[in-house]
């Protein structure tokens, strides 16, 4: 990524930049299917730009995950958002989101989850435990509208369903994950309290 010259350099541009293009590459290879000198060609940046801003490739892969968990949040809070005030719609809006990512040509399972398991590293299962916290909230609020009794009990559920959608998408060949899961988490929510 050349800077034109007489232009200034924006590290925090440069680091957002090296962020989102590391993400597809990564996402595509997995954390360790490519190297650090081949990584940076794919980049178009150099190891001193790379390192300078990350300190190392596992500095890369924190900034990696941690803008994705943001991203898939943002994504899926969204969707819940714009559906309505009905809980069961706003569950209903969020399974039809999974499967319609599950159904994309480029969907490689939940990279969070990929990536703990590749990198069952502390800092790793740290930024994992985050976003699966976060998305457990969001689920929380659908169960705490949805008058659910025990609305954490309910989340844990729904968090299950999806969570399971996502890995059996990404590994069986039966490309209806997100639709039975959706069906499944609606079973839960009327069962749990007024939807």
């Amino acid at each position: 990524m050349p800077v034109a010259k007489g232009s200034t350099i924006d590290p925090e541009r440069t680091r957002a930049t090296i962020v989102h293009a590391a993400t597809q590459v990564l996402y595509e290879r997995g954390l360790d299917g490519i190297g650090v000198a081949e990584l940076c060609r794919r980049l178009g940046v150099s190891k001193e730009t790379l390192y300078r801003h990350f300190g190392t490739k596992d500095g890369l892969v924190h900034a990696v995950l941690e803008t994705r968990s943001d991203s898939v949040i943002e994504w899926l809070t969204d969707t819940v958002s714009s559906s309505g005030d009905s809980p069961a719609d706003q569950l209903a809006a969020l399974f039809r989101a999974l499967q319609g990512w599950y159904d994309g040509p480029d969907f490689r399972g939940c990279a969070l989850i990929n990536a703990a398991t590749q990198h069952h590293t502390d800092a790793v299962r740290a930024i994992v435990g985050r976003h699966v916290d976060r998305y457990l909230e969001l689920f929380v609020g659908i169960a705490e509208r949805a008058g659910a009794s025990d609305p954490r009990e309910l989340a844990l559920q729904l968090l299950v369903l999806a969570e399971g959608a996502t890995v059996v998408a990404d590994h069986h060949s039966d490309a209806r994950a997100g639709e039975l899961a959706g069906r499944a988490a609606l079973t839960l929510l009327a069962a749990a309290g007024r939807s």
